[in-house]
């Protein structure tokens, strides 16, 4: 390792004149070196060190390391506005950064989040200098995969991110009341006003929200405008994520669509990146190897060493373990289908999950608004992860439906789904659907889960997509999937009025009454993605 030289804090002028400021830190060697650039939006300080290791290593491994603020954020000039500026941003950035006194001309980018959003932006126009990029937790499909989910708002992750944006542009301009009450929210979400969805502190401090009145809304022009075809964008690729990260489908469906990319997922929520996750402890492995495998990634295409990791590398929780593949796995499919004699949300031994459908049955839940069945772990509330949620399957307004226990362990990998006849008496409603482990001890483990908002109260076959895992379940337990009106407050409360949650008013909450059918006519059932 090289030492590293003090910081310098340099800046740089876009086509508009904006100044853009950035701490840089070089190798305090000789020749040239190639860059590492980080465009964050938190203040260039924190650097992603929340899951990155600090500049200064990264700067030690023979790398200029650019930490840059985006515009309006940090000390960089201008108006800070939701992805708006970072194509054009990004690419003169690269550009300026290839630039650098003692750089090579090679340029790499990596972060994670925002940052791993604003390398997508970066390579859009395709900048010469930019060679290679190490994307982390991001969705560039940014109203599929980030803001929405089967057309259910991401209520919990969408208003604290909105509140801290929010709060930050209030402290840059110097406004302390706002700023306080601003975080006094973060802590306490505001999520009992007029219109839940849209919060008053939202509307009264609109001038510094940067992105959250526009999602409400729901424009198809401005998601069109803000999404990006990762299948046009051939630079390598390293892809991390984390099986209860919230941006995890967007991760898994870039890798999918790049054509140079490697992949590692670990258990990991979006930040922290460690070993345990929810109330389960993964072991030691489960600790991330990101900095010295981005390094090896790096130094494979800006400094031509050789690289012999594993294309795929994914944690496969159960057996606590790193599993490699020379792609993401295909796997075998098996369908499970719910079987039930009408009480599955009253007994969870009626509740089956078996390979063959018995005899027609409905089971009925009544989503009251006033005790919406609440959030537990899974990828988008927090915190996320796996809990004992024994005690929500226990509540009458959900239903469970669950297999014998398994003879052998079982592997699943990829993204399971939810295939269920539902119908309701309300002009909308939401189905969730979770999988757990129920271990011998009775405790139930979740591991993956979905949601879906639905416009139409008629009988229909709804396809809920479940956040993708790669998990063994252990001989022994059994599987369940448990389905509710709500996951709340992960998702808003559905007014059950055809509302969207931007409109939707407390006032006007109904009960709910959803039956899902089961049996030969009406094969609500389970689809599973086994790895041998």
């Amino acid at each position: 390792m090289l030492k590293v030289l003090p910081r310098q804090t340099v800046a740089m002028y876009t086509r508009d004149r904006i100044r853009l400021d950035a701490d840089v830190y070089y190798p305090d060697g000789d020749g040239t070196f190639p860059v590492l650039l980080m465009r964050q939006p938190y203040g260039r300080a924190i650097a992603s060190t929340v899951v990155y290791a600090h500049p200064l290593w990264y700067a030690a491994q023979g790398y200029i390391v650019v930490i840059q603020d985006v515009r309006g954020r940090g000390t960089s000039k201008g108006e800070f506005e939701l992805f708006e500026n970072e194509i054009e941003d990004g690419f003169e950035t690269v550009n300026w950064a290839a630039s650098l006194p003692r750089s090579n001309g090679k340029v790499g980018m990596y972060g994670f989040s925002y940052q791993g959003m604003t390398q997508l932006y970066a390579a859009v126009n395709r900048p010469e200098a930019l060679k290679v990029i190490c994307p982390a937790m991001l969705a560039p499909d940014l109203y599929r995969d980030w803001a929405y989910e089967n057309g259910a708002f991401c209520l919990f992750a969408n208003l604290g991110w909105a509140i801290q944006l929010a709060a930050e542009t209030a402290r840059l301009k110097g406004d302390e009341s706002a700023f306080l009450e601003l975080s006094r929210a973060a802590k306490n979400m505001p999520l009992s006003d007029r219109i839940p969805a849209r919060p008053e502190i939202m509307q009264k401090y609109a001038h510094y929200d940067a992105y959250y009145q526009a999602w409400l809304d729901c424009s198809d022009s401005y998601w069109q405008k803000l999404t990006i075809d990762v299948s046009t964008i051939d630079i390598p690729m390293l892809y991390i994520g984390g099986w209860f990260d919230t941006y995890m489908r967007g991760t898994l469906r870039s890798y999918l669509s790049s054509k140079q990319a490697h992949l590692i997922v670990g258990v990991w929520a979006h930040l922290p990146w460690g070993r345990k996750v929810g109330a389960v402890d993964y072991g030691v492995d489960a600790v991330s190897f990101c900095d010295c495998a981005q390094v090896r990634w790096f130094d494979h295409w800006l400094k031509d060493q050789e690289l012999s990791d594993p294309p795929v590398q994914l944690f496969e929780m159960g057996s606590n373990q790193w599993r490699s593949f020379p792609e993401f796995p295909k796997p075998d499919q098996t369908i499970l289908h719910l079987n039930s004699t009408g009480l599955a949300g009253m007994d969870d031994r009626d509740g089956q999950l078996s390979s063959h459908s018995s005899e027609a049955a409905i089971d009925v839940i009544v989503h009251d608004p006033w005790r919406p069945v609440p959030a537990s772990g899974g990828h988008v509330s927090y915190p996320c992860g796996s809990f004992d949620r024994a005690t929500i399957d226990a509540r009458s307004d959900v239903l469970t439906y669950t297999t014998e226990p398994l003879e052998s362990d079982l592997h699943l990998v990829g993204e399971m789904i939810a295939e269920i006849y539902a119908s309701s008496d309300s002009s909308s409603f939401d189905l969730c659907a979770v999988l757990s482990e129920v271990k011998p001890n009775g405790s139930v483990m979740n591991f993956s889960q979905g949601y879906l908002s639905s416009d139409r109260s008629e009988l229909s076959n709804y396809r809920i997509p479940l956040q993708p895992t790669c998990i063994c379940i252990s001989k022994g337990s059994a599987i369940r999937l448990s389905l509710s009106g709500a996951c709340f407050p992960a998702y808003p409360v559905n007014a059950g009025t055809g509302a969207k949650p931007g409109e939707a008013k407390a006032i006007d909450f109904q009960i709910i009454t959803i039956v899902v059918h089961t049996g030969e006519q009406y094969p609500s059932k389970l689809h599973l993605e086994l790895h041998r």
